[in-house]
């Protein structure tokens, strides 16, 4: 791979991740409810979601999905019905009563839920792997070996998506200084649960023709 197509396939997902999408809208929701201390583990979760999406399509499961549609439709809606289930969780979040400002109320035993769900809601995106099999294929040098390709990309890929993440989560973090009442909270939580919601029955009706 020249460098100038790196260059440009790396602008082209730079300008495609900094678009908030369910991922993105997970990661600021845990971060306005835990602090900092979310941001390392949701954007684990993020860059293995990443990670695992983008190998498989490349391998040939975006395309698979792209012809099946019993497969497709399998696999939209585990993806569709989870991002709800997240909606209804965040919908029904408790209310913080206590100093919402500081970064020591993430009980240990939440952290791997936190990861698995960000994991989950990136790599269970069927729109993800076919976004990847008809996004990558624009810059790969048909002359070339294609693994090397496949590596310097999904490199390139998830650590961008990961520096995505964590800039959202430390910008969500700042914020929780200005989200101390109930009301605020309230809304917060109704307004990314709804999105959430929404993201889910979008993912879940959506259909090949779109």
């Amino acid at each position: 791979m020249s460098v100038e197509t790196w260059l440009a396939f790396a602008a082209a997902a730079a300008v495609i991740l900094v678009i908030p999408g369910p991922t993105i809208l997970l990661v600021v929701s845990y971060s306005l409810g835990y602090g900092r201390k979310t941001a390392a583990v949701t954007a684990s979760g993020v860059a293995l979601g990443d990670f695992v999406a983008m190998t498989a399509s490349m391998l040939g499961l975006g395309a698979l999905l792209a012809t099946s549609a019993e497969l497709f439709t399998v696999l939209r809606w585990i993806g569709g019905a989870y991002l709800i289930y997240l909606g209804i969780k965040l919908w029904r979040a408790p209310i913080q009563t206590g100093p919402i400002s500081d970064n020591d109320n993430l009980p240990e035993r939440k952290s791997h839920r936190i990861f698995i769900h960000a994991f989950m809601v990136t790599a269970l995106n069927p729109k993800s792997l076919i976004f990847f099999v008809s996004f990558v294929p624009q810059f790969i040098d048909r002359n070339a070996e294609f693994l090397p390709q496949m590596v310097v990309m999904e490199l390139t890929f998830v650590t961008l998506a990961t520096l995505n993440a964590l800039g959202y989560a430390f910008l969500a973090d700042r914020a929780r200084s200005l989200i101390r009442k109930a009301s605020v909270q309230k809304t917060v939580n109704r307004t990314g649960g709804a999105m959430l919601i929404s993201a889910g029955t979008v993912t879940a009706i959506y259909s090949r023709a779109a």
